[in-house]
This record gives C-alpha cells, sequence and structure tokens, in this order.
C-alpha cells in the first residue's frame, strides 16, 4: 500500500484547516430566529439586518416556528436571540392572573427579572406597539354610535343592537379572550351575532367587517394587524385592561451579549420606533402586498436611519 506523499499530505492539512475554520465560523455565528408569522418575520429580519450592519456574523433562522419551538429553540441553546412578546412570559412563568403583565413598564421589568434568574435569559428594550387581542368596528358604525371603548361595544350590545362580530373558534372560546371581554364589560353575545372562522387569519375577520360579509359589522383583531391600516377600523379601547400587555422585544441568552455586549445599544433604539402605526404600516405591506419581509425590514431601518 502506498504512502501519502509530502504533497497529498499538506493538500490534506489545507482542506482540513479550511473546513475546521469555516465550521468554526458558523459556529460563532449569532443564531437569529423568530416566529412564522408575518410580524415574527419582519421582526426578525430587524435583527438580522442590523447585527450584520454592524458586521457581526449572522446565522438567519427566522420564520422557525410558532412560540413554543422557538422558545424551546432558545433555551436549548439552539438560538441566541429571538424577538418576543412581554405578555407571553405570563405564561412562561405561570403568571398569567399577575396584574403586572397588564401594565406596559411593569410587564417588562419582570419578564426581565424573571428570565433573568431562571434562564440567564435578558429582554432587551420593548417597543411601544402592543398585540394583544381587541375588538374593532369599522370608522362610520363607530362615529354613529359612539364606539370608542369596550365600555360602549357593552353598552351598544346590550342596547339590543343589530352586532355580528366575525373571530376565529380560538377568540371565541379561549377564557383569555372574547369569555374575558364579555365578563368585564358586561355583556353576552349569542351565537347568532357570530361568525366563527376555523382559522385564526385576522385579514380575514377584518375584511369581513370592513365590507359588511353576511352582516359582519365587528371583528377580532390583533392591534398591529396591517389590514388594519388600510381598512380604517377603528381599535376599541380596553380601559379594564383585560388584556395582557404584549409588547414585542429582543429575548437573548445573556452569553451572547457577553460576547457581543453592544448588542443592546443597536437594537433599543430601532425598537423604540416601532410603535402601533409603525408596525402596523410595516404588516401592511407583508399581510396585504405580499413583500418579502426582508425587505420590509431594510426599507424600514433605512428611513430611519439605522443602516447608514
Amino acid at each position: 500500500m502506498q504512502g501519502i506523499g509530502p504533497i497529498a499530505t499538506w493538500r490534506t492539512i489545507f482542506v482540513v484547516a479550511c473546513l475546521l475554520l469555516a465550521g468554526n465560523a458558523f459556529a460563532q455565528a449569532i443564531r437569529v430566529g423568530s416566529k412564522a408569522d408575518n410580524e415574527g418575520a419582519v421582526l426578525g429580519q430587524v435583527i438580522v439586518q442590523v447585527l450584520r450592519h454592524a458586521g457581526m456574523p449572522v446565522d438567519d433562522r427566522t420564520q422557525l416556528g410558532p412560540t413554543a419551538i422557538v422558545r424551546r429553540a432558545l433555551l436549548a441553546g439552539e438560538l441566541d436571540i429571538y424577538p418576543e412578546y412581554t405578555g407571553n412570559a405570563a405564561f412562561f412563568f405561570h403568571r398569567e392572573d399577575d396584574p403586572s403583565f397588564r401594565d406596559a413598564s411593569r410587564a417588562h421589568a419582570l419578564a426581565t427579572a424573571l428570565d433573568r434568574q431562571a434562564n440567564a435569559v435578558v429582554w432587551m428594550q420593548q417597543a411601544p406597539a402592543d398585540n394583544h387581542w381587541g375588538i374593532a368596528v369599522p370608522h362610520a358604525l363607530a362615529e354613529r354610535e359612539h364606539l370608542r371603548t369596550l365600555n360602549d361595544f357593552a353598552r351598544w350590545v346590550n342596547g339590543g343592537a343589530r352586532v355580528k362580530l366575525a373571530g376565529s373558534a380560538e377568540f371565541v372560546d379561549s377564557a383569555a379572550a372574547l369569555p374575558a371581554f364579555e365578563k368585564a364589560y358586561g355583556f353576552t353575545m349569542r351565537g347568532d351575532q357570530l361568525l366563527v372562522l376555523a382559522g385564526g387569519d385576522t385579514s380575514v375577520t377584518i375584511k369581513a367587517a370592513a365590507e359588511g360579509t353576511s352582516g359582519v359589522n365587528a371583528s377580532m383583531v390583533y392591534l398591529t394587524d396591517g389590514a388594519l391600516a388600510i381598512t380604517g377600523l377603528v381599535v376599541l379601547e380596553d380601559p379594564r385592561k383585560v388584556e395582557l400587555v404584549y409588547q414585542p422585544a429582543p429575548v437573548a441568552r445573556a452569553e451572547l451579549l457577553q460576547k457581543y455586549p453592544a448588542i443592546p445599544a443597536l437594537l433599543d433604539p430601532v425598537f423604540e420606533r416601532l410603535d402601533v402605526d409603525t408596525l402596523r404600516r410595516l404588516n401592511a405591506r407583508t399581510q396585504v402586498d405580499g413583500t418579502d419581509a426582508s425587505v420590509v425590514a431594510h426599507d424600514f431601518l433605512e428611513g430611519i436611519h439605522a443602516l447608514d
């Protein structure tokens, strides 16, 4: 059997060294994840592009899956950072009834404290936008019936008005959604006042309310839904704070921030610019126009000079 000659030996060593270096570089890349929905994709791309622009190596794992999968990946060390919502921390730590999670600043502070202590996970600056469930009605109807809050909606329903609300089965049945609103504000929606959809696509329920499909004049919504930006539906205020606060924020393993301590200074001012109107416009470009999330994120970052 012939031995390996010196040229072959050095060639082999060179190839192995290159593979090791490539593998090491990939292993050191910041693994950025996100949930699979439209807003998650945009927020994930915002993080990806800010970090890449700063010269950091990034492994784009956005649109990974639902909350449970993305959260599990972070805690297992398979992701380094992703955008999460403050209200979900209430469920992570079984604190759904804690009133702190119905107040924006207290929700973020409590999520930060709980996750850092239990999991060495850091919550960075939250966006001012709140993406919890709500009920919306057409603008003309809101003006005519003086509907501004869910107190007004309860008065309208209880007064025998012709009301038909479109919502998902989850919204109608979940104790944290429509039943919670009914209990807090003292109204009850009969079966014939509901159009229940199997899926949770709010663009469908919003369109139904905007166009009066099948008599629908009220819709389940998420407060940052893109379709709200173009349909003119009015989201009714929730003065009793029935819903948990769902403000998006980058969450990261503390180990990542020890290695890249500049990350919060890069992302905090960007997330501070994501108010409700801004997120609705960004979401409308993906949900309604079909624009790729990476393009939407890039245009937003250029618009606020974050990529200068």
